[in-house]
């Protein structure tokens, strides 16, 4: 299901980061009455009649100014309007239309996004003072939207009116019946560079310079495998060498891929080896609950003997110890080898996420589990278990009713996840488990 990325936008100290925490529902942005607080952008997933949004605050516009941090400011901004789908332009009510307004105005009509005012400081949408009817001067179509960040009055209105203009939900059910494939790692680990093998053009840019590829791009192939869609994705880097602005916002759009996706490739570089930051990206993928498959590349410069790939995938389980459910893939992209092994992996695991498991099914594993490991007691009472059933897909989750939450230790959740492992296989899916108590 898509998630729309909305930007704040406005000059500094008008509200946007108080807004933003409103949102939020916590105080993630700093909140400060001193200009160009804000400095880098952030965002938060919000959940608004149905929909994800991911919102993204930004530092404050400063159309004209020699300053070096408002300069890395605008250019910040600048950088989250051309990647938005839909941008909150915010200003302030009490100060009035300045000039500075009009010239972020003229920058979003020149960025031809969609656009929602949002006339902020305003205590009561039923007495609108004079200087919210300025802001038509701004030169929009659609009415500015009256709010006030502290108090959250109006931003019920704003969401309303910032989804009437995100793009259509593309998690309905479309003709689409290609499997989505998004390719996340390191900055050249290699992710173009497969992609445009698998697709035999160079329609990704592929450059020995980190970072080369700034946003998602799908790329559609159907071969004698099936149908794909490969969403090619930003290298994601380490959070404190994250100092391009394009590249910063690059990782929020790769998370964005990851969401959209049914199958994650996480390319590890062979020549550098298994990374913390790969860990981390491992991470997004792993806590979205998607299908994943660990496609080590650059294989083919590697010096190898016997032992090679088992020493390779050992350390790999080891840094990977929480989804050592996920098949492991040496391949080059350089040679294409093992390319076809990976789309038999990718139909595997696409098979294994959308499996279903019937409750009678499940329920003679669960009794055939209890009577080899008695479920665990404290203080003389027992664990029971009364049954178990699939409740979901994508991610693959399973509801256990039972006497006493707080008995079903964790590792007897990992017990039961194991015995559904080798039962069912889920090779390459992580498995959620709900713990309930009988009637919940």
């Amino acid at each position: 299901m898509s998630k729309p990325i909305i930007a704040i936008v406005g000059r500094p100290n008008v509200g946007k980061s108080t807004l933003f925490n409103k949102l939020a529902g916590e105080r993630i942005a700093i909140v400060d009455d001193t200009p160009g607080v804000t400095r880098d952008r952030i965002y938060t997933e919000v959940e608004w009649n149905g929909r994800t949004l991911l919102i993204t605050d930004t530092g404050g516009i400063e159309p004209k100014t020699d300053n070096a941090i408002l300069k890395h400011m605008r250019a910040q901004a600048e950088t989250a309007i051309e990647m938005a789908d839909v941008v909150v332009f915010m200003v302030d009510s009490r100060a009035g239309l300045t000039a500075d307004d009009v010239q972020i105005a003229r920058m979003l009509q020149k960025a031809k996004k969609p656009v929602v005012v949002a006339v902020n400081k305003i205590d009561s949408v039923g007495n609108l003072p004079m200087e919210y009817y300025e802001f038509y001067e701004l030169g929009f179509p659609d009415d500015p939207i009256p709010l006030s960040s502290v108090s959250g009055t109006g931003t019920g209105d704003l969401l309303d009116a910032v989804l009437e203009k995100c793009p259509e939900d593309d998690g309905v059910v479309t003709e689409d019946d290609s499997i989505k494939v998004a390719v996340i790692g390191k900055p050249n680990a290699g992710k173009s560079s497969i992609v445009n093998r698998i697709i035999g053009q160079n329609r990704m840019i592929v450059s020995e310079i980190p970072g080369t590829t700034r946003d998602a791009v799908d790329a559609e192939v159907e071969n004698e495998f099936g149908k794909y869609t490969f969403i090619d994705t930003a290298g994601i880097r380490r959070q404190s060498k994250i100092s391009d602005n394009i590249e910063r916002y690059s990782v929020l759009r790769a998370k964005a891929a990851v969401d959209r996706a049914d199958v994650c490739l996480i390319m590890i570089d062979a020549s550098e080896g298994i990374t913390e930051q790969d860990e981390r990206i491992a991470g997004i993928a792993h806590e979205a609950g998607k299908a994943s498959i660990i496609v080590v590349n650059k294989w083919d410069k590697i010096d190898k003997d016997n032992s090679t790939v088992k020493e390779f995938t050992d350390k790999i389980n080891t840094a990977l110890s929480y989804m050592t459910y996920a098949p492991i893939i040496f391949v080059s992209a350089l040679t294409g080898q093992r390319l076809n092994k990976l789309f038999e992996h990718i139909n595997y695991v696409y098979g294994q996420a959308t499996f279903r498991a019937t409750t009678g099914m499940l329920n003679d594993l669960l009794n055939d589990a209890t009577t080899r490991v008695q479920p665990p007691s404290d203080k003389g009472r027992r664990l029971k278990i009364y049954y178990m059933t699939q409740t979901a897909i994508q991610p693959t989750t399973f509801v256990i009713f039972c006497n006493n939450a707080k008995l079903f230790h964790f590792s007897y959740q990992r017990y039961i996840e194991n015995r559904l492992r080798e039962t069912f296989g889920f090779r390459g899916v992580p498995i959620k488990l709900i713990i309930r108590e009988r009637g919940e």
